[in-house]
């Protein structure tokens, strides 16, 4: 399989990668620049329909939690399918965990007492939301424990085993495991003080004892006996940045890095709202516009439920609105003509573009439609390129996540204007379900060492 410079689903590769219990975990960038992390599942493991099933309940579960503002888990970008391989892309990066710093020889910049405590509240009120909401772990140890570069815990890879081997995670199972790293952290990073080392060790005892939630409170409530308090969290983003920092490589795919080109992955994932289809464990294939290549099995999408439900909390929100006094109103409405007159006069008066200065694009903005379409539909996906005002040659492409070849055009801009307006048309037929991923880039001008792109999305059904 070929490395393509973005992939998959607009994740490029990056050069650090580590072994895990369900595959192999690359850093990666994200479409927007941002740094990433992506997990290859062992082809095996995932090449049961029902396997990629469950993979998709878990990670629906968590997008679930992360939509009801809950933190304590690496939050998810997808998780999507390219042939035999399927790939869990994460909005941030997947390292350091715990498992590295512990591989490190002691030193003083280490996390020490305080830092362990640190990341057993926050693991451990993590779980506590997890089983609130009926749902467990399965597989923490050091190695799922990400430390991110604030100094929070977040916990990898939640469900995802049990998902794997059809085994659900069962909480009684998370708190064995809490109060097992627990008595490490106190070994290792707690030794050389005796009072905060029996701290961490009477937590471990309460949550074997008593639960999460007393082993969590003694934490809390023994703050005095370690030394620098909870000041550890502090020390710990240190020790991540430093890991970061000590790792960093020139971006770019790594040779033979697995990574699919953009054109041939599927997202495993529902788009729209309520349960998946009744009967049936993979969705129709579609026939997305003219020419479109042969059928693979990676344009095979498995989906499961999801409800993104999002309308009644914005409708309460603004029937709780109280009534504006008259004062007010009036005030505003002075205050709001004078900025218009304050815009006007500014746009009377400005200054046009120096007609020797070179046209430059400063910004990408992608829109497409929210509500999904219906069958046979052709979708309008708009780009906004914003300029400097000079004239000038725009050369850029669209790249669609249903072709592997991006189409690359050029427009002449005028000046005086300040945005242009670019347009992808895409067509797509045939019974199933697709999300569709538009990516606009622009190619020239750019700014030195820079990148510019945007992208949108949107949902297709269709049941003859």
């Amino acid at each position: 399989m070929n490395p393509g410079p973005e992939d998959p689903a607009g994740f490029r590769p990056g050069h650090r990668t580590r072994a895990g219990e369900l595959g192999t975990w690359w850093s990666a960038v994200t479409a927007d620049g941002r740094p990433g992390g992506a997990l290859r599942f062992s082809p095996e493991s995932v090449a049961d329909p029902g396997a990629r099933r469950r993979l998709a309940g878990a990670v629906t579960a968590d997008l679930g939690l992360a939509r009801g503002g809950r933190s304590g888990l690496l939050p998810i970008a997808d998780l999507v399918a390219a042939g035999d391989d399927v790939w869990l892309l994460t909005a941030e990066p997947a390292a350091p965990t715990l498992a590295d710093l512990l591989s490190e020889p002691p030193a003083a910049h280490g996390p020490g007492p305080g830092g362990a405590a640190a990341i057993l509240v926050e693991t451990a009120q993590t779980l506590l939301t997890l089983h609130a909401a009926s749902l467990a772990h399965g597989a923490l140890h050091p190695g799922t424990v990400v430390i991110a570069a604030d100094g929070s815990a977040l916990l990898a890879e939640r469900g995802l085993a049990g998902a794997l081997r059809d085994r659900p995670a069962a909480p009684e199972h998370d708190v064995a495991a809490w109060a097992s790293l627990a008595t490490e952290l106190a070994a290792r990073w707690a030794a050389p003080y005796p009072e905060a080392a029996g701290l961490l060790e009477r937590a471990a005892a309460t949550a074997s004892a008593r639960g999460l939630a007393q082993a969590r409170d003694v934490l809390l409530a023994g703050r005095d006996l370690l030394p620098d308090g909870f000041a550890g969290r502090d020390r710990l983003a240190e020790a991540a940045r430093r890991r970061q920092a000590e790792a960093t490589l020139p971006p770019g795919p790594v040779p033979g890095a697995p990574l699919p080109d953009e054109g041939g992955i599927a997202t495993l994932l529902p788009a729209a709202a309520g349960g998946g289809r009744a009967g049936g464990d993979e969705s129709t294939v579609l026939g997305f516009g003219s020419g479109a290549p042969a059928e693979t099995e990676a344009a095979r999408i498995w989906r499961g439920g999801r409800d993104r439900s999002s309308g009644a909390a914005s409708r309460g929100r603004r029937a709780s609105r109280g009534r504006v006094r008259r004062g007010r109103t009036a005030l505003a409405s002075v205050i709001i003509a004078l900025m218009v007159v304050a815009g006007v006069l500014v746009w009377l008066f400005r200054e046009p573009a120096d007609p020797g200065t070179p046209l430059a694009v400063t910004g990408v903005r992608v829109t497409a439609p929210k509500k999904p379409q219906g069958c046979g539909t052709t979708v309008r996906i708009t780009g906004v390129l914003s300029t400097n005002g000079s004239a000038g040659r725009i050369r850029y492409q669209w790249r669609r996540s249903d072709r592997r070849t991006p189409t690359e055009q050029t427009e002449e801009v005028e000046a005086g204007r300040t945005s242009h307006e670019v347009t992808l048309l895409w067509t797509v037929r045939g019974d199933g379900d697709f999300r569709g991923i538009a990516t606009l880039r622009v190619l020239s001008p750019l700014p030195k060492g820079g990148k510019l792109q945007g992208r949108a999305t949107f949902v297709y059904r269709c049941k003859s």
